[in-house]
């Protein structure tokens, strides 16, 4: 998380600019809902796998 502190406002803006430019207004819900979609899937694996492992300790 110290990176997201590092970055600050004017960083964030610049990167919703760049996005912007690069993927369109259009392509910016979709692609966020996917990342959404993957970070979910991605939380729900660790989870299961830290649940793994405290049944075989």
């Amino acid at each position: 998380m110290g990176l997201l502190r590092d970055i600050g406002a004017p960083g964030v803006l610049v990167i919703v600019i760049a996005a912007l430019i690069i993927f369109g207004p259009q392509k910016l819900p979709e692609l966020g809902a996917s990342i959404g979609k993957m970070i979910t899937e991605f939380k729900k694996a660790v989870s299961a796998n830290e649940d793994e492992n405290q049944e075989n300790k």
